[in-house]
């Protein structure tokens, strides 16, 4: 694959969550990238023990904040070739999705994440 310039706007996958952003530099194994919407809302609870409840810290996980920047590694990003949504409506959509699935998962880590997301939605501060 092509290297991927500065000014590219890509997808990223970042810890559990996935981005739209632009590449603001290009590192030896990573890309730094200015994020500009949210495709997938990182995934609530421990990262070491995925979808497992019984963790000695539950985490609340937010997803990045417009135009916060992050390395991600090379091989998680890939060119993104369509309009890119607004933040907000994007943050909000990927929640409900989120939220969707889990209402849908029955076990104690969905019931958990569940709290965990609306709590995280009053942060959000939706208008």
């Amino acid at each position: 694959m092509a290297e991927l310039q500065v000014g590219s706007v890509v997808t990223g996958i970042y810890k559990t969550g996935k981005y739209i952003g632009e590449i603001t530099e290009i590192r030896p194994q990573h890309y730094l990238v200015r994020v500009l919407a949210v495709l997938k809302h990182p995934t609530q609870g421990d990262l070491h023990s995925p979808k497992d409840a019984d963790v000695l810290f539950f985490h609340e996980r937010k997803a990045l904040s417009y135009r916060e920047q992050t390395n991600i590694p090379k091989q998680m990003v890939k060119p993104f070739e369509s309009d890119v949504p607004e933040y907000q409506a994007s943050l909000k959509e990927a929640l409900e999705k989120m939220k969707k699935d889990l209402a849908e998962t029955d076990s104690e880590w969905a019931d958990m994440s569940l709290r965990a997301l609306e709590s995280l939605e009053k942060d959000y501060k939706f208008s």
